[in-house]
């Protein structure tokens, strides 16, 4: 391990990429910090004290810069939802998105651009919707005498500094380790877990009385269930099926090519964190708009029916993550495409006809293997919140569930990138020892 780690210091472009990366994530945690001008900061005392468990994940997200109400309070959510739309859009709905979906890279950086400007647009609907809610939801008024210019100077710069956390997470993904909007979220997600162990052991040890012998049992439970969580994490991001793939023999010229076998390695949980990450998003929105509207008959009905740790919200948590599993596995892996760029190749998987046959059946062990691990995903994010609000654990700190199962998804896409950068110098990797 400290062998490896040595290693990556030793290639100068790897040493390189990953200080720029440290560098971004700096400034990144430095922009937690910096308050939106003329605000009252009692109000978010209020929100932190009465309101955590509806917007402890977005809080999570930020990096704790919603509670601070910094300039990235609304952190890369935008962008998130901006992506959620524009994808659901190239499926065969807006034509033209479709179109470019399919031209490859130059059709990407197409999407990639309307999704940078749906990503303002929203940070502007945030931006208000955020500013009018917590000045008027809560006992201290965070601007007083509010104007609509005062609104929309707050709006305008929440939404600079989601545009800005956008491109930090575009430099990082071309200068840097890759994954930039997924490291971002990481470090934001890392920088709370502190807050988290202190909130678990003020909570159990600290204040427990009487009750400090069970609570003492109750905190190793929970170390034992994070561990857990970790290898289930790391034994299903690992897994794959192989799906064995022949190429017959053909003559160009004077020489012969094909006639190699080979396999076409599919992912348990080809979909990564990102499901978790839209479900999340979505759980949330309808409880974060009720809070704007808290005393009317409906919002009620949706913070308490919809919230994360009630049945109803578990059920729409689970379903949701299932079905952007799926989603978002067949937008990466189409198996039309694959079956066709095979048989153009003159490859065929043994004792199945090329064309349709093959398609149906890449379609098949696709479907069985992402059932498999949609069903992980929405177990490891469900299960610590059943288990977190039997022992009777702070809302904010029940949404771990999710926070290591992105901590630790992204933490091993970013190890395979480092891997794969030092076996292509002969350094071994951290897998492949």
């Amino acid at each position: 391990m400290f062998k490896t780690v040595s290693n990556i210091w030793k290639v100068a472009d790897l040493r390189t990429r990953v200080l720029f990366t440290l560098f971004v994530l700096l400034i990144y945690r430095i922009g937690a910090f910096i308050p939106v001008p003329d605000v009252n900061k009692d109000v978010f005392k209020s929100v932190d004290a009465a309101g955590a468990d509806l917007f402890g994940l977005l809080n999570t997200f930020s990096g704790g810069a919603l509670f601070q109400f910094s300039i990235f309070a609304i952190g890369i959510t935008p962008y998130i939802t901006a992506s959620i739309i524009v994808q659901l859009l190239s499926m065969d709905v807006i034509p033209k998105f479709a179109e470019w979906a399919k031209e490859g890279e130059n059709g990407k950086k197409k999407l990639a651009q309307i999704t940078r400007y749906g990503t303002v647009i929203l940070g502007m609907i945030q931006g208000f919707a955020t500013a009018i809610g917590f000045n008027r939801s809560y006992q201290y008024e965070m601007i007083v005498g509010a104007t609509f210019v005062d609104y929309l100077v707050i709006a305008i710069i929440l939404t600079a500094g989601t545009a800005f956390l956008m491109w930090l997470g575009e430099q990082i993904t071309e200068k840097g380790i890759g994954n930039g909007i997924s490291v971002l979220i990481f470090a934001a997600i890392v920088a709370g877990i502190p807050q988290h162990i202190r909130t678990i052991i003020d909570d159990k040890l600290v204040n427990a009385g009487d009750a400090l012998f069970m609570n003492s049992i109750i905190v190793a439970l929970i170390v034992v269930a994070v561990l857990a969580i970790v290898v289930g994490v790391i034994f299903v991001q690992q897994g794959i099926r192989k799906i064995p793939v022949q190429y017959a023999k053909r003559v160009v010229g004077r020489k012969m090519y094909g006639g190699q076998s080979t396999h076409i390695p599919m992912k348990v949980n080809a979909a990564g964190v990102i499901p978790v990450i839209f479900a999340s998003s979505l759980i949330y929105f309808p409880i974060t708009l009720a809070q704007f509207w808290s005393t009317t008959a409906w919002a009620k009905w949706v913070t308490v029916n919809l919230s994360i740790d009630a049945p109803l919200g578990m059920v729409l948590y689970g379903l949701l993550i299932i079905g952007f599993t799926f989603f978002y596995t067949f937008v990466q892996i189409n198996p039309v495409q694959m079956a066709d760029q095979m048989k153009k190749n003159g490859g065929y998987i043994p004792g199945i006809r090329p064309g349709k046959p093959t398609t149906s059946y890449l379609t098949r062990v696709m479907s069985r293997i992402t059932l498999s691990g949609a069903i992980f995903l929405a177990l490891i994010s469900l299960l610590p919140v059943f288990f977190g609000k039997l022992a009777g654990l702070p809302q904010s700190v029940q949404l771990g569930g999710t926070s290591l199962l992105i901590v630790v998804g992204v933490a091993l896409d970013t190890m395979k990138q480092i891997e794969s950068q030092l076996i292509k110098r002969h350094y071994k990797g951290f897998i492949n020892k």
